[in-house]
């Protein structure tokens, strides 16, 4: 028989704790409801009280089948439980559990608080006792717990302890400073359930601040702990926590987890992991990681010539699962180390059929390390690869000319003495014989300057005429730029990543010795692109 294992998201507290992240009400709404969809058993909210935005979701916070956690620290010495204004701002939270943090290594008692290692005890006891006789499900985290167990394991000891006695349905081992290697983990999560805390009321906190959040959780589980704790796309202060992203298929997919433990996940919510994590990265605007293993783009793509040709014949050659399982696809980018069966896979994969010994797929491969050689990149612009196939095939429809554009950049002083920049497109094409011009700066609604590729992105898809309702969705959501030679002949790359309300994205590639051409070229592709997957009419 299985054996439960809880899983806590922390994406809204501690996540939030990331340079540069700073979820509004709504945006932790919205997450909270796809944690509850996807399973999670505990979602924690916030700390109540410490800022505006926390107090103000707890306040509107959502029904969930999840169990909605308030965060808050043990009372302050000196303070009744009664009379700590942190213990009364997280008990108003209302929420039925509550995980309060306190201080398990010596040094941080005595430095950092400034107190006798007597009173911290009492202020765990006495706050946990008084979160369960308030009827709330108390949760200890435990921090700087590994550092301190190095240090004074038998304080360490007494201090978790003491929120166990006082009735903490969890005491939760941290490793805050993400310093402790998971063979030491798994060791000392051993010892404490062995000196009388089951594990089936341990959970583990781990940070990544050397790469190992992940391991030592597995770790933790292995010695017998029972709630693992973490955050979506491993969000966390510093080097972050653990992902609960790779974590959750790793526990569902891989033994021996797989046979040993239940989580709240079901398959459904399994797939839906790939699309959770980009939404995540589309509410902080942040490009996804490609590397992200399970739901990274590039987690499935298979370069090179020999690997591609043992995928066509057996996926498992060089797949550790499949990428359906987490939502995810295979890719087999087009490079110039790529085979024919390699290329007819792509072409496939883009509805694109081409008998086996077809003349064309030599001009084709021909093509591409021709390219490739001058500066383009296929394996990280399908796209591209595919409008290029699709013209020696001559399978490329005509949707429209363009006759010439103009980008202008000017800098100037505007009426209180700021020195600013503005750039302005003019863009001409023709669409069913008739000529279109479109006017664009690059000017965003607060008077910001976007730079001038945005100026011509926006001219460009102004007015393609009975097409723009094709693309009325469609947006940039990244633009890269590599300099691919040096010196007097230096070429410009530009990659641009678009996206549409569909949830596609694509990616195309321009190259010149010109940055505003390169991007030029990339965006006529990623319209051609759209307007392909649209089933837009061909143009005389």
């Amino acid at each position: 028989m299985k054996q439960k294992l809880y899983l806590y998201d922390t994406t809204l507290r501690d996540g939030q704790q990331t340079q540069g992240v700073q979820f509004s009400t709504p945006e932790k709404i919205r997450i909270a409801e796809a944690l509850d969809h996807l399973g999670i058993d505990y979602i924690e909210g916030g700390w109540p009280g410490a800022n505006p935005t926390d107090s103000a979701f707890f306040d509107a916070a959502p029904q969930t089948r999840a169990r909605m956690t308030a965060f808050g620290m043990t009372k302050r010495s000196g303070r009744s439980v009664e009379n700590d204004d942190v213990l009364a701002a997280v008990l108003n939270a209302a929420t039925g559990s509550v995980c309060l943090v306190g201080k398990t290594h010596d040094f941080h008692v005595t430095t950092a608080l400034g107190i006798t290692l007597e009173e911290n005890i009492d202020n765990i006891r006495d706050s946990l006792a008084y979160l369960v006789a308030e009827g709330r499900e108390a949760l200890f985290d435990a921090e700087h717990f590994f550092d301190g167990w190095k240090a004074n394991r038998a304080y360490a000891l007494e201090t978790i302890r003491a929120a166990y006695d006082a009735g903490a349905r969890w005491v939760v081992l941290c490793d805050t400073n993400g310093g402790t290697l998971p063979v030491e983990i798994g060791q000392i999560v051993a010892e404490v359930i062995a000196a009388g805390i089951p594990g089936e009321r341990l959970g583990i906190h781990t940070h990544n601040d050397t790469a190992n959040a992940i391991a030592g959780s597995l770790a933790a589980v292995d010695a017998g702990a029972r709630q693992v704790q973490g955050t979506l796309n491993g969000l966390g202060e510093r080097c972050g926590n653990a992902n609960l992203i790779t974590l959750i298929p790793t526990l569902m997919l891989k033994e021996p987890y797989a046979s040993r433990y239940e989580i709240g996940v079901s398959t459904e919510g399994l797939a839906g992991l790939t699309a959770l994590s980009r939404q995540l990265d589309d509410i902080l605007n942040r490009v996804p990681t490609k590397q992200a293993p399970y739901v990274g783009a590039s987690a499935f793509a298979h370069k090179a010539g020999l690997h591609a040709s043992a995928i066509l014949k057996a996926p498992e050659t060089y797949e550790h699962i499949d990428p359906a399982l987490v939502g995810n696809e295979r890719v087999i980018p087009m490079s110039n180390q790529a085979g024919q069966s390699n290329l007819r896979r792509r072409l496939a994969d883009a509805g694109i059929a081409v008998p086996k010994g077809d003349p064309a797929l030599g001009r084709m491969l021909n093509e591409v390390k021709g390219r490739e050689d001058r500066g383009y990149t296929y394996d990280s612009a399908q796209a591209s690869f595919e409008l290029l196939a699709r013209e020696e095939l001559g399978q490329m429809p005509q949707f429209f000319e363009v006759e010439r554009y103009r980008v202008t950049i000017e800098r100037r002083t505007n009426a209180v003495g700021k020195r600013v920049s503005l750039s302005e497109a003019v863009v001409v094409i023709v669409v069913d014989g008739e000529r279109r011009m479109s006017v664009s700066d690059s000017l965003d609604e607060d008077g910001s300057d976007r730079g001038p590729v945005n100026a011509l992105a926006t001219a460009l898809a102004k007015d393609l005429g009975p097409l723009q309702e094709k693309i009325a969705d469609m947006r940039l959501v990244d633009f890269k730029v590599r300099i691919t030679q040096g010196g007097t002949e230096a070429v410009t790359r530009v990659i641009i990543d678009s996206e549409d309300s569909a949830g596609r994205r694509w990616s195309t590639v321009g190259v010149s010795p010109n940055i505003v051409d390169a991007s030029f070229e990339a965006l006529i592709d990623a319209i051609h692109w759209k307007l392909l997957r649209e089933g837009a009419e061909t143009r005389p």
